[in-house]
């Protein structure tokens, strides 16, 4: 049988894909089939951390917070993050996945507070760890959350799940038919073409750590797999040729 290509992985979900068609909220049917497709991975020995966004409860710069004070908008989405990981847990530990969520802002009573070296060590005993609360300061998207998190623990690659595209397109396929899918980028492609699939504080900090992105749809089932065996899914964005 074929072995991974990646031993420990930091997998980021946007909230929006966990909000399924229904396009706000928690989508049950959406967090369980997420669900399954970690244990599959973890059932072959990889070691995974998970970011979650928070779009799916609260939109910040986009939209719920328009005149509000950049700070409070930020701190707002970043307790949406912690009902999401909330949600996932609860998926991963039905399907009897040891599970832990780990908060930058602390809230002792729902979750650990992140401890670079006891998250390491619950992915070393092969419990997932999902980081919430994003980085914990505001102005900080939870893209540069994976970013971070994923040179702190030392994680081969991020895995980018989508919702809504299956890579990385040259425009808006929803809205450009023209639109040219990418097979693999640099990271300074994505920079300087203002691709938008991550920003640039966090493609800065993949660049400089040397640490891959897959970007995939999430809403075909397996996907995840495929990406941890190392299948051409979705676009490869390295730091160098």
């Amino acid at each position: 049988m074929p072995l991974p290509v990646y031993k420990r992985v930091v997998l980021k979900i946007s909230g929006e894909a966990l909000a399924g068609e229904q396009g706000y909220g928690i989508g049950p049917k959406v967090i369980f089939s997420v669900a399954e497709q970690i244990k599959e991975i973890v059932e072959l020995g990889v070691q995974v951390a998970v970011v979650v966004g928070g779009g799916n409860i609260w939109r910040g710069l986009a939209g719920s917070s328009q005149g509000m004070d950049r700070a409070t908008a930020d701190y707002m989405g970043m307790l949406a993050t912690v009902m999401n990981a909330m949600a996932l847990q609860d998926g991963l530990e039905k399907l009897g996945v040891p599970t832990r969520v780990q908060t930058s802002i602390e809230m002792r009573q729902v979750a650990e507070p992140y401890i670079r070296r006891k998250a390491i060590r619950h992915l070393e005993k092969n419990r997932v760890v999902i980081f919430a609360g994003g980085t914990g300061n505001p102005y900080f998207s939870t893209d540069t959350t994976a970013a971070l998190r994923a040179a702190e623990i030392e994680a081969e690659v991020i895995l980018m799940a989508k919702n809504k595209v299956d890579g990385i397109y040259s425009a808006d396929p929803s809205v450009d038919k023209n639109a040219v899918k990418y097979d693999q980028l640099l990271f300074m492609d994505v920079i300087n073409k203002g691709l938008g699939v991550m920003d640039t504080t966090a493609s800065t900090l993949c660049m400089d750590n040397n640490i891959p992105l897959v970007v995939f749809s999430i809403m075909e089932e397996g996907n995840i797999k495929k990406a941890v065996m190392g299948e051409k899914i979705g676009t490869v964005v390295k730091g160098e040729r």
